[in-house]
C-alpha cells in the first residue's frame, strides 16, 4: 500500500490540526505516494534505528518526535540531524512523526500513562478550545432516519457518556430545480414545497471531513443543505494532560516505587511528600511543567511528567506532589499506541516495534 495509506490511519486516529504551533509533526522525509513496504516504530530517530530499518528492510520510519524539529540551514554528517536526514535519503527510508497532535488526543500518550498506572474515571486536564461543530441538515421526512445513522456512524452525536444525540423539528423546504438538474422529489422549473425535517447533531471538528462525507453519502437530495456551526462548549476527547482516580487509596511512597518499577525508571525526581495516601493522579507525557498550576487546580494529589526543572518544583508548593519520571520514561509505551493504530485499519501490514533504546539520558 502507499505511505498515504498509513500517513492517513494515523492521522484519523490524531489529526495534524491538533499538533501545536512549535511542531513539525507529519510526513518529514519522503513522498506520500511511494509504495510502504513495511514500516518501523520508534519513540525517535537515532542512527540504530535507521540503521535497523535498513537491516529489516522498512523504507518507512514513524517516530513520536520529529526528525526535523527546528529549521536546518544545512544537510551534512558534522550534525546529527543532517546525517540523519541524509542516510534516510540515501535509503530511500521517509519518516514520519505523530507528536503533539498524538498527545492532544484523550485516548493518545496520556491515556498509555493513564492505563499503567491503573487510573479511571480520566477527563482531560486543559481541554482545547472551539473543538466542537454542530452540524444543521434538512431532508425529506421519510430519509431521516437513514440520515441520522449515517450521521451517528460517522462519529457524530456523542454527549459525554450518550451517543445517538440529536435533534429534529418538522418544517417545509421549498426549491425550484434548474435545466440541468436531476431533483429527487419536483420537477425541473417548477417551484416544489417538500415536509422536511431539521436534524441537528454535534460533533467533534477532527470527524468534520467523514461526517460530511456520510451525510452526502446518505441524503437523497442532489444537493444537500447543511450548516456548520463553531461551538464554545467545552469538549473532553482532546487536549493536554488528563487526570483520573486510583481504584483504592494508596500509601504515597508505594505508590512512588510503583511508577519506578511500571515505568523502568531509574530514579523518581519528586517533590516532598504531601499526603499519606493518594487517589487523583494527574499526568502528561514528555515535558508537562507547562501544567503544574492546572492539575494543583483539579485537586491532583500527584502530578505525573517529566523534564521539570529546578525552579518548576517549588511550583507545588505543598499542595502537591510532582513526580518526574523522566521523557523517555513516560512515552516509551506510545510505541505500541501507534502500533495498534496501524493494525487496527491495516492488519496484514509489516509494522514492527525497534528494538533500540532511543533514551539520550543516563544514569550512573
Amino acid at each position: 500500500m502507499k505511505i498515504a495509506q498509513i500517513v492517513a490511519a494515523i492521522e484519523e486516529f490524531a489529526p495534524l490540526r491538533l499538533q501545536e504551533s512549535y511542531d513539525n509533526a507529519g510526513l518529514i522525509i519522503g513522498n506520500a505516494d511511494d509504495q510502504a513496504e513495511a514500516a518501523l516504530i520508534t519513540l525517535d530517530v537515532t542512527d540504530a534505528v535507521v540503521q535497523e530499518a535498513i537491516d529489516r528492510r522498512c523504507n518507512l520510519i514513524i517516530a513520536h518526535h520529529p526528525l526535523i524539529f527546528k529549521g536546518i540551514k544545512r544537510i551534512g554528517n558534522d550534525t546529527f540531524v543532517g546525517r540523519l536526514v541524509s542516510k534516510c535519503i540515501k535509503n530511500d527510508i521517509a519518516v514520519y512523526a505523530a507528536h503533539t497532535n498524538l498527545d492532544n488526543m484523550k485516548d493518545g500518550v496520556n491515556r498509555i500513562i493513564a492505563d499503567r498506572i491503573g487510573l479511571r474515571n480520566t477527563r482531560v486536564l486543559v481541554p482545547l478550545p472551539q473543538q466542537l461543530r454542530k452540524l444543521v441538515t434538512f431532508c425529506p421526512k421519510a430519509n431521516a432516519d437513514k440520515v441520522r445513522a449515517a450521521l451517528f456512524s460517522a462519529g457524530a452525536g456523542h454527549i459525554g457518556n450518550y451517543d445517538s444525540c440529536s435533534f429534529s423539528a418538522a418544517g417545509r423546504g421549498s426549491f425550484r430545480a434548474g435545466q440541468n438538474a436531476d431533483p429527487y422529489v419536483g420537477a425541473v422549473g417548477e417551484l416544489h414545497y417538500e415536509p422536511e425535517e431539521r436534524i441537528e447533531t454535534i460533533f467533534p471538528v477532527t470527524r468534520q471531513t467523514t461526517v460530511v462525507a456520510a451525510l452526502l453519502r446518505a441524503h437523497p437530495y442532489e444537493e444537500a443543505a447543511y450548516d456548520i456551526y463553531t461551538l464554545e462548549n467545552s469538549f473532553d476527547g482532546t487536549g493536554a494532560g488528563l487526570t483520573g482516580e486510583l481504584e483504592t487509596p494508596e500509601e504515597t511512597l508505594s505508590f512512588l516505587k510503583r511508577l519506578k518499577k511500571t515505568f523502568g525508571a531509574e530514579g523518581i525526581r519528586h517533590t516532598p511528600i504531601v499526603d499519606e495516601k493518594v487517589t487523583r493522579i494527574a499526568v502528561c507525557g514528555g515535558s508537562g511543567s507547562f501544567l503544574i498550576h492546572q492539575a494543583i487546580r483539579a485537586g491532583a494529589q500527584v502530578f505525573v511528567t517529566g523534564d521539570v526543572k529546578y525552579h518548576d518544583f517549588f511550583e507545588a508548593d505543598g499542595r502537591m506532589l510532582i513526580a518526574d519520571i523522566g521523557h523517555y520514561e513516560s512515552e516509551q509505551f506510545t510505541k505500541e499506541l501507534l502500533m495498534n493504530i496501524i493494525k487496527k485499519k491495516y492488519s496484514n501490514f509489516a509494522v514492527q516495534i525497534s528494538g533500540a533504546n532511543t533514551n539520550p539520558v543516563k544514569y550512573l
